[in-house]
């Protein structure tokens, strides 16, 4: 059992609390990491405040980490003692008809399915001043120690920086993904991005990197038009600045509405508009924020039927245990740059600040070091 720091949300609405805790050792198939950094997530935010009723309490959230092996499990193979690893929020079991699936890249092993407070065996390797604390997602970041399935964890290369690559557990993917794997914009499109946080301003990059030729970014909080524009958005716009609904908006800048939207905030209005605002008849809109859970849309049936196309993502299309790997490779080949997204790095003490930091839309990423 090691003994060490975690930020422990002991129950909804209250701020984190670092504490020590225990984590025991991994069992049969599981693998336990020494977290180095972690950034903070609006995911986690949405935790805090009890948004997702399938989350248990007391829990260490985290999800969007990177560390390095301290210990394994009988019969783990796909790593060892001293790799450097990014846990995976959306595993890759390998075996079920989903990942067997070269077209899928969900596991049915993921949260969404069931639950992911416990390990698979029911348990947590978790304790706290005498009591069982739970998991977030297996992964629990905001632990120094966490313990994990092997197939949620993937081996990065070792030259790697832990404090920047961290951000590719998450927020970087999921955004560069849904422009290049969910909606595989194409050269030359236009394309719209509501909510140009972390995530929001990886879409911005993937379409970018897609070869987009007009990217708008939509943001109620000017502060970050600065950063879009950086990152590749060619127009900035504020929905207060206008008197009709910003989907009019977009239509009449574009002529037809924009070849693809991305909904990045997670709110049932927003996704609307962003639906809205795509081209008719060959329009894509991505669904990437993800909502308060029991979130109902109403939606004009006839915004589809025209020929509009609508979809989710999670993790931005990525088949995690495969494709992170490969991700981390291109970012040392400087294929592009997500260290842009780290706006604040402070120690694990200060995690309370990171969040306040986040709420009060001051930052992009923080990254907390252990």
């Amino acid at each position: 059992v090691i003994r060490c720091r975690a930020a422990v949300a002991w129950a909804v609405g209250k701020p984190l609390s670092v504490e020590e805790v225990e984590v025991a050792p991994p069992k049969a198939g599981e693998v336990r990491i020494k977290i180095v950094a972690t950034g903070i997530c609006r995911t986690d935010d949405h935790v805090l405040e009890g948004c997702f009723p399938n989350v248990d309490f007391p829990v260490i959230p985290g999800h969007e980490g990177a560390g390095i092996v301290e210990s394994i499990g009988e019969g783990v193979t796909s790593v060892k003692p001293g790799d450097k690893v990014i846990p995976l929020c959306l595993p890759q079991c390998g075996e079920c008809s989903f990942c067997l699936n070269p077209e899928s890249y969900y596991c049915q092993k993921s949260h969404v399915s069931e639950p992911q407070n416990l390990m698979p065996d029911k348990t947590s390797r978790f304790t706290c001043k005498g009591k069982q604390i739970h998991h977030f997602l297996w992964v629990s970041t905001f632990a120094e120690y966490t313990v994990v399935p092997e197939y949620a964890v993937a081996k990065i290369d070792a030259a790697a920086p832990l404090d920047k690559v961290c951000l590719l557990g998450c927020g970087f993917p999921t955004g560069y993904g849904a422009a290049i794997n969910t909606a595989k914009v194409k050269p030359g499109s236009t394309c719209a991005i509501f909510g140009i946080g972390g995530v929001g301003l990886s879409v911005v990059m993937g379409c970018k990197a897609a070869g987009a030729a007009r990217i708008i970014a939509v943001d109620i909080n000017k502060d970050k038009f600065a950063k879009a524009r950086e990152l590749g958005a060619t127009d900035c716009i504020s929905p207060r600045d206008f008197k009709k609904p910003i989907q009019e908006v977009l239509t009449e800048m574009t002529g037809h509405g924009v070849d693809y939207s991305f909904e990045v905030i997670g709110h049932a209005d927003t996704m609307t508009a962003a639906l809205a605002s795509c081209n008719m008849n060959t329009g894509v809109c991505v669904m990437v924020g993800v909502p308060v859970s029991g979130s109902v849309i109403s939606v004009d049936p006839m915004l589809l039927l025209s020929g509009r196309t609508w979809q989710g993502t999670l993790l931005g299309g990525w088949k995690m245990r495969d494709s992170i790997p490969k991700l981390v490779s291109s970012y040392l080949e400087k294929k592009f740059n997500s260290d842009l997204l780290i706006t604040h790095i402070l120690p694990i003490a200060k995690v309370n600040e990171g969040f306040e930091l986040l709420r009060a839309g001051k930052s992009i990423r923080s990254v907390l070091l252990f």
